[in-house]
């Protein structure tokens, strides 16, 4: 397994707040426009799983397999080329300053880790700044 994990962000709102907005994936229609086109094709969700188009990998399914309030959301991939998980956690420092990480595991072959790997750090890292520009701006 091949651990990729996004950067530390800070949230200002409480863990419950940031939590409860990922808790319904149908709350991605307030930041749909937010996410960079060239990034993503396309973007289908409901309460319990989002299909995205990314290039060069296609179209990928998360659906929540698991959720611990307040703390941790996890998801499972499906219609993916490869296996692999993304949880999005959150830890309340004090009021009003959640801090925010995303981290994916997944089992990649050698050829894919080498010519993807760093994309998929940047695709991390970008998604993690969309979720707290629109947390931090109030958009959600």
């Amino acid at each position: 397994m091949t651990t990729y994990e996004s950067d530390i962000k800070t949230i200002r709102c409480s863990a419950e707040k940031a939590y409860s907005l990922f808790a319904d994936l149908n709350n991605i229609s307030k930041i749909k426009d937010k996410i960079p086109a060239d990034k993503v094709q396309s973007l289908e969700f409901d309460t319990d799983s989002c299909s995205v188009a990314i290039d060069p990998l296609g179209k990928i399914t998360f659906v929540v397999e698991n959720r611990e309030p307040f703390e941790t959301i996890k998801f499972g991939a499906k219609e993916s080329p490869v296996a692999f998980n993304l949880w999005i956690q959150f830890k309340e420092m004090a009021e009003n300053d959640t801090r925010m990480k995303l981290t994916i595991k997944a089992e990649l072959p050698m050829m894919i880790k080498a010519m993807f790997g760093s994309k998929i750090q940047d695709f991390l890292n970008s998604m993690a700044e969309t979720i707290i520009i629109s947390l931090n701006n109030n958009s959600l």
